[in-house]
C-alpha cells in the first residue's frame, strides 16, 4: 500500500534530504510531494487529498499555522509541524490547532521516519480486526478508527482518538495525565498539562451524550466509566 504525503519546506536541501531518505526507507511506500511556499502548500492542501501533512512555520508568503488552521476546517488529516520555532508558546498554539505532533529542527530522520509510521498504522487501521471496544453509550473500533454514539458514527481527530482508545482500555482506571503525555507525542514532548486538557475538552464535546463518560479526577488524571 502506498501513502501520499506533502511536504511543505522552503528550504529545497531538507526537502531533497526527507525525500531521499523515506522514499529509500519505505521502499517506495511513501511518495512525498513538495511545496516551497506557503501559499503553493495551501493550495495543495485545498485542492488534492493527503495521507500525512509535514508542515514548517516559517514559510513565504503564508505560514505553516495558517495552513493548519485552514486545512482543520475542512480534513482530519495528519499534521506534524518541522519547525525551528521550538518555544513553547509556539508548541501550544501549533497543537492547539490542530497538530498531531510538533517536531523540532535539527530533528532525527529515523525518529521522524518512526513518528510518521506508526501515526499512518493509527490512523489508518493498518492492522484488521473486527474487535469493538464498547462502554456505555460509546463503542470504538481500534482498528478501523471509528467511534459510536448511540450507534451514531462520530468523527474524531486523531489525538483525540487516541485518547478515547487509551481510556476505553483502562475502562474506570484512573490514567494519569502523564501516562497519556507520553503515550501520545512521547517522552520527549517539552509542552505542558493544557494541551492534553484541550484535547480531552474537543473530545468531550464530539461525544455529546456520552461526554460525562470521561471524568476529570482532580491532580491525577482522567478516567472513563461505562
Amino acid at each position: 500500500m502506498a501513502f501520499r504525503f506533502l511536504l511543505v519546506e522552503d528550504d529545497t536541501e531538507i526537502v531533497e534530504i526527507i525525500t531521499d531518505y523515506f522514499t529509500e526507507k519505505s521502499r517506495g511506500a511513501f511518495n512525498i510531494e513538495s511545496a516551497n511556499t506557503g501559499w503553493e502548500g495551501q493550495r495543495k492542501c485545498m485542492e488534492n487529498e493527503y495521507d500525512l501533512v509535514l508542515l514548517d512555520v516559517m514559510l513565504p508568503e503564508v505560514n505553516g499555522f495558517i495552513i493548519c488552521r485552514e486545512l482543520r476546517k475542512k480534513s482530519d488529516v495528519p499534521i506534524i509541524f518541522i519547525t525551528a520555532r521550538s518555544n513553547e508558546d509556539d508548541r501550544l498554539h501549533g497543537y492547539n490547532l490542530g497538530c498531531d505532533d510538533y517536531i523540532v529542527k535539527p530533528f532525527s530522520l529515523a525518529e521522524l521516519y518512526a513518528k510518521i509510521t506508526a501515526l499512518i498504522k493509527r490512523t489508518k487501521g493498518m492492522v484488521r480486526n473486527d474487535e469493538i471496544m464498547v462502554s456505555g453509550k460509546i463503542k470504538l473500533n481500534p482498528y478501523r478508527n471509528v467511534v459510536f454514539v448511540n450507534d451514531k458514527e462520530v468523527l474524531l481527530a486523531p489525538i483525540e482518538f487516541t485518547i478515547l482508545k487509551i481510556l476505553m482500555e483502562n475502562r474506570s482506571k484512573v490514567v494519569s495525565r502523564e501516562s497519556l503525555l507520553i503515550r501520545i507525542w512521547g517522552y520527549d514532548f517539552e509542552g505542558n498539562e493544557r494541551v492534553l486538557d484541550n484535547h480531552v475538552k474537543k473530545l468531550r464535546k464530539s461525544l455529546g451524550d456520552a461526554s460525562n463518560q470521561i471524568k476529570t479526577v482532580i491532580k491525577r488524571g482522567y478516567k472513563l466509566e461505562g
